[in-house]
């Protein structure tokens, strides 16, 4: 009998030769130095901190040399999978205009490299495995999860390398005639790698990002077909990268103990191994040490938190690229007028360490990618987000939409635009009180001046005798300054710090006590601004209020 033959009674049925399927996905046709990349989640749903990092590295990457970039499925592990999960994923990442260039997609495979889902792509696994089994290059092992486990509790009692290699290989070495037998005994098998490394040997391998590391090679029979007849990831990886023709395979830094079981694979299928890049993970504080962050323990990690929180999908963006290369931010500032499209990313300015994941950073770039945005821009975002997580709210920017646009650009476009709204789950609280339905103060922060009697006297002034909704803005504060004269307090602030003990205070003092009546807060943007937006009938009725609380 054949090797050929003897590959052919493992695994039967197989449509295509491995060199048919080398001859159906062939080489891209590429400028030089073009980066062929991908995403390759597990369908699970649920897009990570850190997988958003990876992925977005991965897509520019392939962006900025005019290569490929795209997605792949990786279900082999069904346990994982849950219903939809691919499209979910696929949506919250179209949110971050991650686009992809083939691939799977919500109506189907889109490329001449497919299928593009793991699970579709047996027969070619098999082929492969096939090519190997008949080079001697992988075997049949017949062992039980039960043995395997009793081997492994042997090892760790004798203290040696858990796996299956060297003497553990119990089936490494089955003549053909005892592996037909087996198989005639109707007994389960899956298939096996049969390693020709040396863990006592070194070898060196060079990461686009960490450079070059040493590595004892892997003398472990891995898995490569399981019982299920699907391919580990180890596996599938191999074969789907190099048909794929991905030329670099970027990934967190979590797979890069995996390098000596992967290199091995494609030099043993005789494959052209791939660049490598591994990205370090996202660190975070806990109890005084460092951690990798984690979406079992930290709600930060997951994407869903920031849609929920209304942090803009480019700020988040923004703040990865600085994770991403530590000269981003530098080119930014010099680069204001440009497309961040327009940076390129380089591997060599990429951490080897884990970054600290800086919450508050994000939460500054977010706030002043706002900041810049037009009042239109303001309202619509701020209105998507309401719908989903504020209906109230939502209901109430529908209703005066013109009016709410008109609150968002209070101090909007201009050179120093106001950087009150961090996130968009926060701007009914740094809006309510311009909203009737809403103003329902609970206190008044009165500040320097809590006098009842000194408040009245200012209000009631101002009412009766110097408020004019048609004044321009320089009449209204000549006429504030007036009147904070007339009162005793100083109108000029030079005047006052020069002799405070001449006034009963200062015009600041003075408009905080109408800020306060028409707003009940201390701290708002422009009070002529706001005093314009809420209109005469409202003053009046806020200030009345203000004097009966």
């Amino acid at each position: 009998m054949t090797r050929e033959e003897y590959a052919n009674i493992l695994l039967p049925g197989v449509k295509h030769t491995w060199q048919e399927y080398e001859e159906m996905y062939p080489e891209r046709n590429l400028k030089e130095g073009a980066i062929v990349s991908r995403y390759a989640p597990s369908p699970t749903g649920f897009v990570h901190i850190g997988a958003l990092l990876t992925t977005f590295i991965n897509y520019k990457m392939a962006r900025q040399t005019d290569g490929v970039f795209y997605l792949r499925v990786e279900d082999t592990d069904q346990k994982r999978s849950i219903d939809d999960g691919i499209n979910r994923i696929i949506e919250d990442l179209a949110k971050f205009d991650i686009k992809f260039d083939e691939g799977v997609t919500k109506a189907g495979d889109k490329g001449s490299y497919g299928p593009y889902t793991q699970s579709e792509r047996k027969d070619i696994y098999w082929a492969f495995a096939k090519k190997l089994i008949a080079e001697d290059k992988a075997y049949p092992c017949f062992c039980t999860e039960e043995e395997n486990k009793n081997d492994r509790a042997v090892q760790e009692k004798n203290g040696e390398r858990l796996g299956y290699y060297g003497k553990w290989a119990k089936c490494r070495n089955l003549s053909m005639e005892e592996v037909l037998e087996k198989i005639n005994n109707g007994e389960k098998y899956i298939i096996r790698l049969k390693s020709n490394g040396d863990f006592n040997k070194k070898f060196t391998f060079k990461d686009c990002i960490k450079g070059k590391v040493e590595f004892p090679e892997s003398d472990e029979d891995i898995v490569i077909i399981k019982s299920d007849g699907l391919p580990t990831y180890h596996f599938a990886h191999a074969v789907d990268d190099h048909l794929m023709r991905t030329t670099h395979v970027i990934r967190g830094e979590e797979w890069f103990s995996s390098i000596p079981k992967h290199t091995q694979l494609f030099v043993m299928l005789g494959f052209k191994v791939p660049k490598y890049a591994h990205i370090s993970p996202l660190m975070i504080e806990d109890n005084g040490t460092r951690r990798k962050i984690s979406k079992r323990k930290d709600p930060e990690a997951a994407i869903s938190y920031y849609h929920e929180k209304g942090i803009p999908n480019k700020a988040i963006m923004l703040y990865l690229e600085t994770v991403a290369n530590s000269n981003f931010e530098m080119w930014m500032e010099q680069n204001k007028d440009k497309s961040t499209d327009e940076f390129i990313l380089d591997f060599k300015k990429m951490s080897t360490g884990g970054t600290m994941f800086d919450y508050d950073k994000l939460i500054n770039i977010s706030k002043n990618y706002i900041s810049r945005l037009r009042a239109s821009e303001i309202y619509d975002l701020a209105l998507e987000h309401a719908k989903t997580y504020n209906e109230k709210f939502a209901k109430i920017l529908e209703k005066y939409k013109d009016y709410s646009t008109k609150v968002f650009n209070i101090e909007r476009e201009q050179k120093k635009p106001r950087k009150d709204i961090a996130y968009f789950s926060d701007t009914e609280n740094q809006t309510w009180y311009m909203y009737e339905e809403l103003f329902t103060p609970t206190s008044y922060e009165w500040q320097n001046i809590n006098d009842k009697k000194e408040i009245e006297l200012i209000l009631n002034t101002y009412v009766n005798d110097y408020y004019n909704i048609n004044d321009d803005k320089q009449t209204w504060f000549d006429k504030m300054k007036k009147m904070s004269e007339s009162l005793g307090y100083a109108g000029d602030m030079k005047a006052y710090k020069a002799n405070p003990d001449n006034y009963k205070g200062n015009i600041a003092d003075v408009s905080m006590v109408i800020r306060v009546a028409l707003t009940s807060k201390s701290m708002t943007p422009d009070l002529y601004e706001i005093m314009k937006l809420l209109g005469t009938e409202n003053i009046q009725k806020r200030i009345k209020k203000a004097l009966q609380a």
